[in-house]
Formats: C-alpha cells, sequence, structure tokens
C-alpha cells in the first residue's frame, strides 16, 4: 500500500509538472507570435487614398473609464494629423495601432486641461518612434507658445537621460519636444496649412471665457471634415462646414448635467452643483448641435467629447432625444477607435472600429 500511495504521489508531481510546463511553454509560444502578428502594425496601412478621421479620444474632463481625453486623428493622404491632445491620447493611439512617429503636426483648439493634458506623452512617444530630428509642430490659438515651452520646460531633463541611455543617433536632441506655430485672431475661417494637397482652415468659435478657441476644417481631394473644437452653438461651425461630409462635433447634454447638479446639491455639495450649472453655457447640446449639421449640411454628424459619461448604449436614445428630429442625415455617438473614411474621387463614406 505505501508503494503505491508512493506512486501515486509521484504521478501526481509528474502530472503536475508537465501542467507547469506546458502553462509557462504555451505563454512563451503565445507571447511570441503576439510579437509577430503586431510589430509594426499599422491601422492605416492599406486605407485607400482618401481623408481619414480616427476618434483616439471622445472623453471630457469627467472620468470615463472607455474614453481618452479629446483627440482626434486626421490622414489626409500620407499627411497625418493630430487635433488635440487629451489624457492618454498617446497610449490609446498606440493601442489602436497607429504609429505615433507617422504624425506630422498637432493642431490645439484651445488650452483646457482636458485637451492638452496629454501632449507631453504624444510628444515624448513620437520622438522615441521616430527618430525625426526636427520637433512636432504644434499649430494653436494666441498663447500656444506658453503651451510649448511649458511642456519643454518639464521635459527636459527627461531628454537628457534618454539621449544618454540611447545615444543621440537613436534620440537626436533636435527632434525632441515640439515647435509653436501661433494662429493669430480669426474672424472666417483662416488657412493654416496648404502642402501636398491638405487644406487645413481655422475659425473661431464660442467658449468664452476660453478667448481665442478654433475649429479647425480639413480638405483633400474633393472630401472634407471639420472638426468643431469646444463651442457653444455658433454659425461660424456652419459657415466652415458648408456642406462637410463629416462634422465631428463636441456635445453635452443638458437635462443629464442638470440632474447631477440637482443631485449634487441635494447632497450639500455646493461646489460641484455650481460647477454642473455653470458648463452646459459653453458647450452644445445635441438638438442644437443636430440644427447646425442640418443648416451646414454635413453629410454625416460625428459626436465627440461626450458630456455626461455613456456607461451604456442604453442611455443613448435619451441622450439623442430631439436629434433626429432636427437633422435628417447619419448620427453617430463616437467612441475611442472608430474610424470615418472618406476615399477620394467618390462620395462615400465608410466607418469601421479598430479597438
Amino acid at each position: 500500500m505505501r508503494r503505491v500511495v508512493i506512486g501515486l504521489i509521484v504521478i501526481i508531481a509528474i502530472v503536475a509538472g508537465l501542467a507547469c510546463f506546458s502553462r509557462d511553454r504555451l505563454g512563451e509560444i503565445v507571447f511570441n507570435r503576439a510579437v509577430e502578428a503586431n510589430y509594426g502594425k499599422d491601422a492605416t496601412a492599406g486605407l485607400p487614398d482618401g481623408l481619414h478621421v480616427i476618434l483616439c479620444g471622445t472623453g471630457s474632463p469627467l472620468p470615463d473609464p472607455d474614453r481618452s481625453g479629446p483627440c482626434t486623428l486626421v490622414l489626409a493622404g500620407k499627411q497625418l494629423f493630430l487635433v488635440d491632445a487629451g489624457s492618454g491620447a498617446g497610449r490609446r493611439i498606440g493601442e489602436i495601432g497607429v504609429p505615433l512617429g507617422r504624425v506630422d503636426a498637432t493642431l490645439l483648439t484651445h488650452f483646457h486641461s482636458d485637451h492638452i493634458d496629454g501632449l507631453g506623452e504624444v510628444l515624448m512617444l513620437r520622438w522615441a518612434a521616430s527618430g525625426r530630428k526636427q520637433p512636432m509642430p504644434v499649430y494653436g490659438p494666441q498663447g500656444v507658445e506658453r503651451v510649448v515651452s511649458g511642456f519643454d520646460t518639464a521635459y527636459t531633463a527627461d531628454y537628457g537621460y534618454r539621449i544618454a541611455h540611447h545615444g543621440a543617433d537613436i534620440m537626436p536632441r533636435s527632434g525632441a519636444g515640439a515647435r509653436a506655430l501661433t494662429i493669430n485672431s480669426v474672424a472666417d475661417p483662416l488657412p493654416v496649412y496648404n502642402r501636398g494637397g491638405v487644406k487645413i482652415s481655422a475659425f473661431r468659435v464660442k467658449h468664452d471665457p476660453v478667448e481665442p478657441a478654433l475649429g479647425y476644417r480639413f480638405e483633400y481631394k474633393g472630401r472634407s471634415v471639420v472638426i468643431s473644437g469646444d463651442t457653444a452653438p455658433t454659425s461660424t461651425v456652419v459657415r466652415a462646414c458648408n456642406g462637410c461630409d463629416v462634422l465631428v462635433h463636441e456635445v453635452l447634454n443638458p437635462a443629464m448635467v442638470g440632474r447631477i447638479s440637482e443631485s449634487a446639491a441635494a447632497r450639500g455639495d455646493r461646489r460641484i452643483a455650481k460647477i454642473m450649472s455653470d458648463i452646459p453655457g459653453y458647450h452644445s447640446s445635441p438638438v442644437a448641435v443636430a440644427g447646425i449639421a442640418r443648416t451646414g449640411k454635413a453629410r454625416m454628424l460625428v459626436f465627440t467629447h461626450i458630456v455626461p459619461r455613456m456607461p451604456s448604449r442604453l442611455l443613448h436614445p435619451y441622450f439623442l432625444r430631439g436629434v433626429a428630429k432636427a437633422y435628417p442625415g447619419k448620427v453617430v455617438m463616437g467612441e475611442d477607435g472608430m474610424q470615418i473614411s472618406l476615399p477620394a474621387g467618390s462620395d462615400r463614406i465608410e466607418q469601421a472600429d479598430l479597438l
């Protein structure tokens, strides 16, 4: 009997050892295959020539585990642009599978923290990934030079650490950080970029007391996209759209935010109640944006910078109440990783999810 027991123990030990070895070996195989399959991945590879929008951040300052801070990629032909760089922008772009080293320029709409607090990470990851010898051009309204200078100052020590560690040939100091390009006072859409068939125009929006605040229109081979930036309803977005293929517009549901304010007040939190009662005044409601899209003759309306948080799609019909009556076109609740493609030489609008 004792021999039988010892034999069983030995068999169990062998089986357990093999099981552990198998799990270890299995993990190694899975990891190696994942590296081979994903290294160098570029989600934009194979896209047809045209204008493509990738939502890399559709959130707001309110915490939302499913949405990064405001961040939109625009691919026009071979040129890649980033509009705003909110919290988690760099990592979300990587998760989507777009190499940050490909970003040719960043355009900031304004300087609220939720639109710029991911910029340092974006600049660092772009530098590390590309080996570019010129810093990132960062366009923005008056004051952009102070923002860029602040990030460069904050990251100066880090630049030195990485150059010392990896070598100046891998991390050239001349390519670190950003170069500010100020967009001066804008009354009507003002061309700020015209290169390689890509035209970008800036226009002023209404986000008082934030002044100035901008939106951007992208044009390439007969296709067009307008990105509103943060704004109360304003005719400048209508004029900038002017028959655009896609209008990407910020949105806030005042009834939902009002309910949060009421709940905060009922619990004695006067500060949050006041903040929540203030913010609808410099944002746009779903129905108001729908009216802008209709008047501007946008072919598709995409909501971003969504306030409040949408923990479930079951809330979307309530959030969008009245929108269908105000705008006859297609309406999309933006999600991180959503791609909208406008192939050149056609009138198609194609949608895909990259996450």
